[in-house]
C-alpha cells in the first residue's frame, strides 16, 4: 500500500474506473451473446444488433474501447447477421 497521499487517491480512482469499465465490457459481451443467440434461434436480429451497436458506441464515448476496435466489432457482428440471412 502506498504511503503517499496522492498515490492513495490515485489508487482509489483507478479502482473506481476499473469497476465502471468492467461493467461496460460485461454489458458488451452480453449484448454480443444476445445477437449470437438470436442468430442461432432463427429469430429477428435487428433489435439485438441495434442494442449491441448502441452499447459499443457508448463504450467508445466513455473511452472504454478504441474507435477502431468498435468499428471492427460492429463490422463482425453485422457480417454474422447478414450471413445468417
Amino acid at each position: 500500500m502506498a504511503n503517499i497521499k496522492s498515490q492513495i487517491k490515485r489508487n482509489r480512482q483507478n479502482d473506481q474506473a476499473n469497476q465502471r469499465n468492467r461493467a461496460v465490457r460485461s454489458e458488451l459481451k452480453t449484448r454480443t451473446k444476445n445477437v449470437d443467440a438470436a442468430i442461432e434461434a432463427g429469430e429477428p436480429t435487428d433489435e439485438a444488433l441495434r442494442a449491441a451497436v448502441k452499447r459499443i458506441d457508448q463504450a467508445v464515448a466513455k473511452g472504454v474501447l478504441h474507435k477502431n476496435t468498435a468499428a471492427r466489432r460492429k463490422s463482425r457482428l453485422t457480417k454474422k447477421v447478414n450471413a445468417a440471412g
